[in-house]
């Protein structure tokens, strides 16, 4: 601990939740929350600052506790300036006796120090001045961007899907991202020949089943699925036994397979690359790892031969796939999915054509907007 004017005096931490109905977005066996993230805000004594994002698919409640009970104080005094110390601090907390007496539960610490890491990188790039695409290496200033979509819904009919998908085009995506996996073979096979129809064969098309497949229905899945020519087919096998599975399935079929979002560290995520069950790795800064991890995994990834394209919160990944040459691309929703993405940043990198090009502001280059802290967010710690 430093008490230094570097070090951390104050912490801020808010709940972002949509307060809007909309329809639920499902995948092949779950439904995802449309805003369900945790932000923190910290400032040092000198007046530098910075922000993170947790994502979560579950009750954020758990992961807020920590700040109810003491976690604070493991953080107020730190130096920012030390990520990997800091983020080692706090996710070394999950095998602790503290931990448990507090009833800090393992999801929750990996969530707060991935967030309380991209705040502490944050507040460097804009200390320094400096973006931090350029920080982590410079590789390039725009970084490819795909749109998930094609949701299920209950009463979803060919028209709206169809008309979804015209509505993307015409706002400029390049590579979209559909899920299948909640019907059989058959009658995903269906929708992704309207899929294919409405975006044509120039345009990328991703395939994501959320582990809703067995290995036997995986390997008729590929097959199937050849004929749409799809640049990677994501989460294909349940996650049981994903990475033994996935590694399997690669030796059935052509298309590359991706994964990683759903592993909770950086060390399953290895496992994936060094057995080689894929060929893109799909890591989360903001559920685990934050970006001192993320770098890691970029770097091993460049070393294997393999790409990344993180999973979710496109503008807090660009900075990280845009600094390596293993970065391949970001993943992006509209408005009713992600209205965080649209409308939580007053200045978000520009998004235009299948690409995101990254402004020159310092750190993440992103300032959150106080009209949009209010719509979403609700503060549940401030120290001072």
């Amino acid at each position: 601990m430093t008490n230094g004017s570097n070090s951390i005096e104050t912490v801020e931490v808010y709940v972002l939740n949509n307060p809007d109905e909309v329809n639920p977005h499902w995948v092949s066996h779950f439904i995802v929350p449309t805003a369900n993230e945790l932000l923190i805000k910290i400032k040092t004594k000198d007046g530098n600052s910075g922000f993170g994002l947790a994502t979560s698919y579950t009750d954020i409640k758990p992961i807020i506790k920590p700040f109810s009970n003491g976690l604070q104080d493991l953080i107020v005094g730190e130096d920012p300036f030390c990520p990997e110390k800091l983020y080692n601090k706090i996710f070394k907390l999950t095998d602790t006796r503290q931990s448990n007496e507090k009833g800090w539960s393992r999801e929750a610490l990996i969530r707060i120090s991935a967030a309380l890491d991209i705040a502490c990188w944050d507040l460097i790039g804009k200390a320094s001045k400096i973006p931090l695409y350029k920080l982590f290496g410079g590789y390039r200033n725009k970084v490819p961007v795909y749109v998930t979509c094609a949701y299920y819904r209950d009463g979803k009919n060919e028209k709206e899907l169809r008309e979804e998908l015209q509505k993307l085009i015409k706002i400029g995506h390049q590579s979209f991202k559909v899920k299948v996996g909640g019907l059989s073979i058959k009658e995903d096979a269906k929708r992704l020949e309207i899929i294919r129809q409405e975006i044509g064969d120039d345009k990328d098309l991703m395939i994501d089943v959320n582990r809703a497949w067995d290995l036997k229905t995986a390997i008729e899945g590929v097959k199937e699925f050849e004929r749409f020519n799809p640049t990677w087919i994501e989460e294909p096998v349940r996650w049981e036994d994903d990475r033994r599975n996935l590694k399997l399935l690669s030796q059935q079929t052509k298309i590359p397979l991706s994964g990683g979002e759903s592993e909770i560290t950086i060390y399953g995520c290895r496992s994936m690359v060094e057995e080689n069950a894929i060929q893109i790795l799909q890591f989360d800064c903001t559920m685990f790892g934050g970006f001192t991890n993320g770098k890691k995994l970029s770097a091993l990834c460049e070393l294997n031969h393999l790409d990344i394209a993180p999973h979710h919160d496109c503008y807090i990944h660009a900075p990280l796939v845009a600094s390596s040459p293993s970065g391949r691309i970001v993943e992006s929703f509209d408005d009713e999915r992600d209205p965080l993405q649209a409308e939580l940043f007053e200045n978000s990198h520009k998004m235009s054509n299948g690409w995101i090009h990254l402004n020159e502001n310092p750190g993440l280059g992103l300032e959150i907007s106080e009209t949009a802290l209010k719509k979403f967010g609700k503060l549940v710690y401030k120290n001072k």
